[in-house]
């Protein structure tokens, strides 16, 4: 592990990720040791799927339309994701399916480096849901790819939640006509993290949205950087981050839009906001815009600040600790990177966590 060249601060895209603590974490040996998962699992009908240290738990598992075996992830270009190998795990949907509830995939991490693909391709009409929570320690590396066909909607929901190590995952999506797909992430553990997407929109009329919440704290680091290419005209794109720091963290969002010569009538939009919750800490933030086409709608923003003091006072006046005041408008401040998850048992899950962060009674 030590031989492999990972990227330094001195790339450009990875110059707010620090992977130089990955060989140290490479060569460490996994524990084994079991955890219960069952505060992980979120109460609906559908899939069920358990990794621990990236092997399948058939035990533990209820893989319904799942298959486990050989996953092209298409991620040979990137630094981590290729490191994802051709294992791991499909869902196939033939034209007109759909799972039944979301499908839930928890992976468990019990030290030292794994690393796990996945392949998604959904046929005309299909529609899936997919929430993924990571626990654990170590590293874990995870690369999809996505393909949607004509009229399909998928919707991934993950949580990262290590407790230490190292958490990095890449999407490489294509989208069809008509087609729409929504990643939302949400960052709430003590590890740091590397989020990456190039998502590309092959058809007329398709839809593209990816955003989460970054939450950190100490010395963490986390670093989401997402593509969207629109290759095909009348598409729209949506990416929306929130990126919270506090004590000595680094919270970082590059979001990009690239618009081809053939994509006209594109609606895009980019919303990249950070809040410092320290002086010590910091937010990067880095919107892009690159457009060839001459008839297109698309346009960025982006803003740190603190929160605001009169806000802070008017909830110390009605008697509300400044602790709970600070999560209150926290809560608010993410709330909207969140509210796009569609189920409301799995928006409401990810919402107790982010109040757990937080230090608020979900």
């Amino acid at each position: 592990m030590s031989l492999l060249a990972l990227p330094s601060a001195r790339d450009e895209a990875w110059r707010w990720s620090d992977l130089s603590g990955l060989p140290a974490i490479a060569d460490a040996k996994p524990t084994g040791q079991p955890r219960s998962v069952d505060d992980l699992w979120i109460d609906t009908p559908g899939p069920r799927l358990l990794f621990v240290d990236g092997a399948y738990d058939a035990s533990r598992s209820n893989p319904g339309p799942v298959q486990i075996g050989p996953a092209d992830a298409n991620a040979g270009r990137h630094a981590l994701g290729k490191l994802a190998g051709s294992t791991g795990w499909t869902l196939t949907l033939g034209r007109d399916c759909a799972t039944e509830g979301p499908v839930q995939i928890v992976h468990v991490a019990t030290g030292g480096a794994n690393h796990l693909a996945a392949d998604i391709r959904l046929d005309e009409d299909a529609q899936a849901s997919i929430v993924e929570s990571f626990v654990g320690e170590g590293w874990v590396n995870r690369a999809a790819s996505l393909r949607l066909a004509r009229s399909a909607r998928l919707m991934v929901a993950r949580r990262f939640l290590h407790e230490s190590g190292f958490q990095s995952h890449a999407d490489t999506a294509e989208i069809g006509q008509a087609a729409s797909l929504t990643i939302a992430s949400l960052v709430a553990g003590e590890a740091d993290s590397r989020l990456d997407g190039h998502l590309t929109i092959t058809g007329i009329e398709a839809f593209a949205e990816a955003g989460g919440a970054l939450l950190g704290r100490k010395k963490q680091r986390h670093d989401a950087a997402f593509v969207v290419r629109h290759a095909a005209a009348h598409g729209q794109s949506r990416q929306l981050w929130r990126a919270v720091a506090d004590e000595q963290a680094v919270t970082s969002a590059s979001a990009r839009v690239e618009v081809t010569r053939d994509a006209q009538k594109t609606d895009g939009e980019q919303s990249l906001r950070g809040l410092l919750m320290a002086r010590t800490a910091a937010v990067n933030l880095k919107p892009e815009l690159e457009i060839f086409a001459d008839d297109v709608k698309c346009g960025h923003g982006a803003t740190v600040g603190e929160l605001d003091r009169n806000s802070l006072f008017y909830l110390a006046s009605r008697g509300i600790p400044p602790v709970e005041a600070r999560a209150i408008l926290t809560h608010a401040f993410v709330a909207d990177a969140l509210a796009r998850i569609g189920e409301d048992a799995v928006r409401e899950a990810f919402e107790a966590t982010a109040n757990s962060w937080l230090g608020m009674i979900a």
